[in-house]
């Protein structure tokens, strides 16, 4: 299934045990519109204690199998494994993995983490707070507030560390973990919310702790799961071509994946620039984007029909302050030129 496929062991940290396993595929040649190849890093859960090889190899397959490479992280645990211990391996590890970049033929920009358990909640350190942040993250069954505390002193809560500068994150969990309580997910869709970022997210209603894939025969106990919830490899497969796009076959110059569906944030608000993709809010409440795009708000004021009798032009843009304000536009059949409106709303600082 893949070919000509290396493996590696590399010793992050021998004193410690840290250990990156990279598996490696080819790219050009027989996968002539692959030049590179997107990566993903996986994180065993574990406790702190140790690295489960349960969430560690057998993660690594699916990913493999939808193209991209692969590295496995046994990190510091035990009495090795103080925090921020881990931390600094995850650091020590992605660096080194953006040093061979160019060697394995790795994209450097679209290197994502996958976390469970303990795991998970380095991941989610790495997604919030690391020097070397991934470009996105996927959180399993995750430690992220309540129990912290629990699995390692002196470690942050991962939801109060997320701010807008936070990955997307692919969020899932079991409604009856009894390990993990399902507040720690619940909190961190909160704060990725609050935060404007980007996120997926499957709460199955039941399950125990440490599913890994669900595959039976990485199951240590006889627990009934819901059969839904092997689904998530392959919806967090989804997920990443969302964010960092599909592999491309095509013949457009150096075009390896296609543009992304979808972008980091939920709009365009925290970011340097203006875009149809910020809120009415902040557009309309600038003068100098409002008179820059006076013949759209024209036009606008024609097609667009008040909610309730005697409310002004003004009162509706209130109203729909939070929407994005080229999901009204498209929402009430406006015309307007998508590229000319972009062109002039991004020279104009967003403040």
């Amino acid at each position: 299934m893949i070919e000509k496929m290396k493996t590696l062991e590399i010793a992050i940290n021998e004193k410690k045990k840290v250990k990156l396993t990279a598996f490696i595929q080819d790219a050009g040649g027989e996968y002539r519109n692959i030049t590179k190849r997107p990566a993903v890093l996986v994180i065993p859960g574990g406790g702190y204690m140790f690295c489960s090889d349960r969430e560690a190899d057998p993660v690594a397959l699916p990913y493999l199998a939808a193209g991209y490479d692969v590295f496995v992280l046994r990190y510091s645990t035990g009495t090795e494994g103080a925090w921020p211990a881990p931390l600094d391996d995850y650091e020590d590890a992605m660096e080194y993995i953006q040093q061979h970049a160019d060697e394995w033929k790795v994209m450097a920009d679209r290197i994502a983490v996958v976390g469970f358990s303990a795991g998970g909640h380095l991941a989610g350190a790495a997604a919030t707070i690391a020097q070397h942040k991934p470009a996105a993250a996927i959180l399993g069954y995750a430690v992220l507030n309540e129990t912290v505390d629990e699995i390692a002193q002196n470690a942050p809560s991962i939801v109060e560390c997320v701010d807008y500068d936070t990955c997307p994150c692919f969020v899932f969990a079991s409604r009856s973990d009894s390990v993990v309580p399902i507040k720690n997910s619940i909190e961190m869709l909160g704060a990725l919310d609050k935060a404007g970022v980007t996120f997926e997210s499957h709460i199955y209603p039941y399950g125990p702790h440490g599913f890994s894939t669900a595959e039976m025969s990485l199951q240590t106990r006889d627990s009934a799961f819901c059969p839904r919830i092997p689904n998530w490899v392959e919806d967090s497969i989804g997920f990443l071509k969302d964010v960092f796009g599909e592999f491309y076959v095509g013949s457009l110059e150096d075009k390896i994946l296609s543009t992304p569906a979808c972008k980091a944030h939920a709009t365009d608000d925290g970011s340097a620039w203006l875009s149809l993709d910020c809120t009415i809010g902040r557009i309309f409440g600038n003068p100098v984007a409002k008179e820059a795009i006076v013949d759209l708000v024209e036009r606008m004021q024609k097609k667009i029909v008040p909610f309730a009798p005697g409310m002004t032009f003004d009162d509706m843009m209130g109203v729909c302050s939070k929407m994005k304000l080229k999901d009204l536009l498209d929402e009430r059949a406006v015309e307007y030129d998508e590229e000319k409106v972009n062109a002039v709303l991004k020279e104009i600082p967003n403040i």
